[in-house]
């Protein structure tokens, strides 16, 4: 099995961002986490992160029959990206998306997802440990 993270814009920043809302856990920490996991799973990961958009709507096209789940925190792009929508839509990969923070408890404009009709569903408000909880989401897919 194959998995595959992406990261959207800022989450380079965690560990000093916002701590408060996101936490002390840089993205290096939890994809280490998560590749522990995976290895004693024997599931293969890859884990990417970029604060372009079109670099997030190619790697979520190349996902289809590459990847067998993806595990999206699209950050600041979920509520604003039709463009990461129709990504997932059109690649077919079964997609969870992820929020370190709780979306819904936050500021008005985090509680709408563009993306959240087209993925499987969505974990949110657990910090760090809503990666490991996809992880396991992403394995039960299958």
């Amino acid at each position: 099995m194959k998995i595959l993270f992406l990261n959207g814009p800022n989450l380079n920043m965690l560990g000093q961002r916002e701590p408060e809302i996101y936490g002390r856990t840089t993205l290096s920490e939890i994809e280490a986490t998560i590749r522990r996991l995976a290895k004693s799973r024997g599931v293969e990961v890859d884990f990417w992160q970029s604060n372009l958009e079109g670099e997030l709507v190619t790697w979520i096209q190349e996902s289809a029959g590459n990847f067998d789940a993806l595990v999206l925190n699209a950050a600041a792009y979920t509520h604003t990206s039709v463009a990461l929508r129709d990504a997932i839509s059109a690649a077919g990969t079964p997609t969870i998306e992820i929020h370190l923070s709780n979306t819904a408890a936050r500021e008005e404009f985090r509680h709408r997802s563009l993306i959240a009709p087209v993925c499987r569903g969505v974990i949110a408000g657990f910090g760090s440990m809503s990666y490991s909880l996809a992880f396991e989401a992403a394995i039960s897919l299958t």
